[in-house]
């Protein structure tokens, strides 16, 4: 069940509160994903892997790139359209899944109306309630409710804690839907379906299908900044499972599949190479040129995100998107 957060006992704002939404499923571990995906070829990672300390900052960093236009975008679209988002909505209570530091909702409440609670769901509990602090002193006017917990695992939790009444607004932004394959993107999608009642409704974020160039650059800048996110991954398998990758021993490649229209961010081995996985008590043989997927992000079109929103039940009301070449898109949609 879901409990308040010993943090809110030393809380004296009674407009911010915190509750620990337990996983409802068992995630695999780091070890079991590397059993799964590293010992034989073609050889994968999941992405969240990516995302340790050093990796959240340097993922922060490429955002600021000249190349990476999807932050900025999603951003000005907020900024835009949020008074359309909030009216075609109706929500008085907003739920953001994956919210980080809430930094491009606060375009988003900042135009919400006086008593309109924002749900912000993330995974780290101290970084949560720092920006719920933040928020409140900048927004009075909006009770701050944070969840921290896994929102891949806990959505049924989050169901159990939100109030009955009221429209629901679900926030899912920054592109990360791509980052599913399909089979997880359609059981996210189900597992999210409690969540939403009728009328409520999902503001998604997408990134487009585009030209290839466009895109690989965005995932290549001139800086270096997302090689070193992606060679980051290897000093988290080594102090995670004993491992010992030569980080020198790697390059950093990210290439458009415009067929499956997803990008692909790999690792690419220079030289043959036998790399000890402590923790699995095992070693894997890399032959020179071999490659490590990291990172899938899907893109969309039209036809691919009506799909992926009708798994739950959901149809589009309104699409908001940014001028070509860096076309992304806010989706707005209902329960149907």
């Amino acid at each position: 069940m879901p409990r308040v957060s010993a943090l809110e006992a030393d809380n004296s704002d009674p407009c911010l509160q915190v509750t620990q939404i337990p996983a409802s499923v068992t995630a695999p571990s780091l070890a079991e994903d590397a059993q799964a995906g590293l010992l034989t070829a073609p050889r994968s990672l999941p992405p969240k892997y990516l995302y340790d300390a050093v990796g959240a900052q340097l993922f922060e960093d490429i955002t600021q790139t000249p190349e990476y236009y999807p932050t900025r975008s999603e951003l000005a679209l907020l900024e835009a359209h949020g008074d359309d988002i909030l009216a075609a909505s109706g929500a008085s209570q907003i739920i953001e899944l994956g919210s980080g530091s809430s930094r491009k909702t606060r375009a988003l409440l900042a135009k919400a109306a006086a008593g309109t609670a924002y749900w912000p769901f993330d995974v780290s509990e101290q970084m949560l309630v720092d920006s719920a602090r933040e928020l409140r002193a900048d927004f009075p006017q909006i009770p701050v409710h944070a969840l921290v917990g896994d929102y891949t695992a806990g959505l049924a939790g989050v169901a159990q804690v939100l109030p009955a009444s009221g429209r629901r607004l679900v926030l899912f932004l920054g592109g990360t839907m791509g980052n599913f394959e399909p089979a997880e993107a359609a059981a996210f999608m189900q597992a999210l379906r409690p969540v939403l009642r009728p009328g409520d409704s999902l503001l998604l974020g997408v990134d487009r299908h585009k030209d290839s160039a466009v895109l690989e650059a965005a995932y290549n800048d001139a800086a270096g900044v997302t090689a070193a996110f992606n060679l980051n991954v290897l000093r988290v398998l080594n102090r995670e499972l004993d491992a010992n990758f030569d980080v020198a021993a790697f390059t950093h490649r990210s290439v458009y599949d415009a067929e499956a229209m997803q990008i692909e961010m790999h690792l690419i081995a220079k030289q043959a190479q036998v790399v000890r996985l402590g923790e699995l008590d095992t070693h894997i043989d890399l032959a020179a040129g071999e490659v490590i997927r990291t990172e899938v992000s899907r893109k969309f079109d039209q036809p691919r995100l009506e799909a992926l929103l009708a798994e739950a039940g959901l149809g589009l009301q309104q699409l908001w998107t940014t001028p070509e070449p860096h076309a992304y898109s806010l989706a707005l949609a209902q329960v149907i």
